[in-house]
């Protein structure tokens, strides 16, 4: 049984966050930080029987920034 589930979150190129689970099927977006948490809940919720429920949400935020030389 996993423990915790881990989210890649990145900032979506049309506003809102995307967020993917590392080693599970499970992808989900939202318009608003304020709504990451609930809606990462809501996701993983939907995808795990409760036997094999996860007790902890991990999210990793990941930031792509470019610099010019």
């Amino acid at each position: 049984m996993n423990t915790e589930v881990i989210f890649i979150v990145t900032e979506s190129l049309d506003g809102g966050y995307e967020a993917k689970a590392l080693g599970h099927s499970i992808y989900t977006q939202c318009d608003g930080y304020e709504e990451l948490a609930e809606t990462l809940k809501d996701a993983v919720l939907c995808h795990f029987d409760k036997g094999c429920m996860p007790s902890v949400i991990r999210m990793h935020f990941v930031k792509d920034e470019v610099i010019a030389v």
